[in-house]
């Protein structure tokens, strides 16, 4: 596999040039005003519009399909990640934080690796004490179909119906200080979508 990387005194994101997909288009409803970013997240695009995604099955660890259906009424964070990547596995610890400290919030943190090894996964989560870190992995190169995964590290939110609303493609620290009131607000906004809708309509 080719592997790019872009380096602006760190490296901040790992480029594929062989995905074919894009950004989804089909339009969902209008996500009205968009929530005020700190400055950490000034990469983070909220988008106008809610989009329709296609919503693909990827495994767990222990071989367990699980889908984006399976988060009905909860803010999704998939974080798209390699071991191959060094800024990706700099964010795994973060990810994990956020996803611990939102346990009792409407919110699930979905680590996706795009590893065309997939069965050197765990063994590696292993070796870099990240047993408990949950991801899940691609084998049937899904992913591709669903989101365009040409750059890795990517975030990916989705509302609590499984629209995509926000991206942020590259590395981002995830444990700034002004990260988690933000999320808090994506997740009182996006969780429940059902207002936007009703306004949408």
């Amino acid at each position: 596999m080719n592997k790019l990387f872009a380096t602006f005194g760190v490296v901040i994101a790992c480029y594929l040039p062989y995905s074919q997909a894009t950004m989804p288009e089909e339009k969902i409803y209008s996500t009205g005003e968009n929530i005020e970013k700190p400055m950490i997240m000034s990469r983070f695009i909220e988008m106008t519009h809610a989009r329709k995604v296609e919503h693909v099955p990827f495994t767990d660890l222990s071989g367990n399909e699980v889908s984006l259906q399976a988060h009905q009424g909860n803010l999704v964070i998939m974080n798209l990640w390699a071991t191959w990547c060094a800024p990706c596995i700099k964010e795994i610890p973060m990810m994990d934080k956020i996803r611990v400290d939102n346990k009792h919030r409407n919110l699930v943190v979905l680590p996706v690796s795009i590893d065309e090894e997939h069965e050197k996964v765990a063994a590696f989560l292993t070796r870099h004490q990240l047993e408990g870190y949950p991801t899940l992995i691609d084998p049937q190169q899904h992913a591709n179909k669903m989101l365009p995964i040409n750059v890795v590290p990517a975030t990916y939110i989705f509302d609590g119906n499984g629209h995509l609303v926000g991206f942020l493609r590259g590395y981002l620290d995830w444990g700034n200080k002004d990260v988690q009131p933000f999320i808090e607000q994506l997740i009182e906004k996006y969780a429940d979508p059902s207002p936007l809708i009703a306004i949408a309509n």
